[in-house]
């Protein structure tokens, strides 16, 4: 009885209907034709693979109301894309948990390390079947905490990553909240702030040191470090009165390219709002230059951008404020999920699944369900990342970024970024982000 009903509603064709008036701005939903009793079906239109099961579709095709999804702020979520979210991010965790080592770690380098396993960790910590008290996680956790030093840092030495392990480190013990690990979470928040270029290392706000973090044998500050460092302090419960997120931002706001706000010389004369790799040296960005005005500029990027939007953003800097509004227009003038945005188009797929996790924190974080692009058409963000990513997942439920830069072609790196992109996608809005909805300019 089963399989026929279910048969009946693929060849139907019933699915996800919004309102009329909505309908052509969503993202569309997959049929159901061709669903059997395998474990994985086809979305058509590009869509990729579904881990839905014949019983979820239809639970959700039966007793399900057309939107399901339905936040407090008004909200609706497509539940198909939903239920595939949900079936992709069980399929992640799968993956993930049978990659672990036997010394409780994930792999870099050829060897467990501490950086890749605490973003695995923090991934399946926050996924309702495994959890913080799950065996894997456990174990993760014991093999993190090998690499913690007496000055609070968990790091590997002489890798010259001080500040990015520790960061990741953090994030891991902050999904996973054990009341014992009260001590080691305040020492690696303590030791973050210490690592922070400001006076102590005889660095005055007109450095454009001043105020990030970086990593390297120069410990050069970059956006990447410092909207990292930003990340662990934010999720650790450091509030955004602490002094150190008015310090990054004297950096974070001389990576946007503003003349308005950036006092460097590489922003002179733009109105551009996105964000760039570092201000030091004259500036640099990994997405190279571009040509303005018959001069070469540097040319900011997706990546940068939303990284350098969420920070502004945790360090609760006001919403009409020119720089979170310059960047707004920038990523309402780039909006898009098949590439990292602005990146040269031959470099388009570099740092892809980086800039879908950062993409999720700083839509999560703004706090708004819908985006306008500069062309006048509605996104819904959260559906617009979970049908991205269930495209994107292979049969055996990791993700792989075949531009491998930035270490992308990690399977477990890539994996545990695009589980955080799509948990964060899944949750709902906070209380204070709901607030905040209706009020954008």
């Amino acid at each position: 009885m089963i399989r026929v009903l279910t048969v009946s509603v693929a060849k139907s064709g019933i699915g996800v209907s919004p309102p009329a008036d909505e309908a052509k701005d969503r993202p569309a939903a997959p049929s159901r034709t061709g669903i059997s009793g395998q474990r994985r079906a086809r979305w058509p239109s590009g869509y990729g693979r579904c881990g839905l099961r014949p019983a979820l579709l239809l639970a959700f095709a039966c007793l399900s109301p057309p939107l399901a999804g339905v936040f407090a702020d008004g909200r609706l979520l497509d539940s198909v894309i939903e239920a595939g979210a949900k079936a992709a991010l069980a399929d992640g965790a799968g993956c993930l948990a049978a990659g672990q080592a036997s010394d409780g770690g994930w792999q870099a380098f050829g060897r467990s390390h501490p950086a890749i396993t605490a973003l695995v960790v923090k991934a399946l910590a926050q996924q309702a079947a495994f959890g913080p008290e799950h065996p894997a996680v456990r174990r993760g956790i014991e093999f993190l905490l090998q690499w913690l030093h007496s000055d609070g840092g968990i790091y590997v030495d002489g890798e010259g990553m001080r500040n990015y392990h520790t960061s990741v480190a953090l994030l891991a013990l902050s999904a996973v909240g054990d009341p014992a690990h009260e001590q080691i979470r305040a020492g690696a928040q303590a030791f973050l702030e210490k690592l922070q270029w400001d006076e102590a290392e005889d660095h005055a706000t007109s450095s454009t040191w001043y105020g990030g973090q970086g990593y390297g044998k120069h410990k050069r500050p970059d956006l990447s470090n410092t909207q990292l460092m930003l990340e662990a302090l934010h999720q650790s419960g450091l509030p955004a009165s602490d002094p150190v997120y008015k310090k990054a931002m004297r950096f974070v706001s001389r990576c946007q390219m503003l003349s308005e706000t950036n006092d460097q010389p590489f922003a002179r004369g733009s109105t551009d709002g996105g964000f760039v790799y570092t201000p030091v040296n004259n500036g640099e960005s990994k997405a190279g230059t571009e040509i303005i005005d018959g001069k070469p500029r540097l040319r900011s990027y997706g990546s940068m951008t939303y990284a350098g939007f969420k920070s502004l953003l945790y360090a609760d800097v006001d919403r009409n404020d020119v720089r979170v509004q310059r960047a707004l227009e920038w990523i309402r003038r780039h909006y898009t999920l098949d590439q990292n945005p602005n990146m040269p188009s031959s470099r388009s797929q570099e740092g892809l699944y980086y800039y879908y996790h950062v993409f999720a924190r700083a839509m999560a974080t703004w706090g708004e369900e819908r985006i306008v692009d500069s062309r006048g058409k509605v996104h819904h963000w959260r559906d617009d990342i979970c049908a991205k990513l269930i495209a994107l997942q292979r049969p055996d439920g990791s993700w792989f970024n075949e531009s491998d830069r930035w270490y992308e072609g990690n399977m477990h790196l890539v994996t545990a970024y695009a589980m955080l992109a799509l948990q964060t996608a899944l949750a709902e809005p906070s209380l204070a982000s709901a607030s905040r909805a209706g009020t954008e300019k």
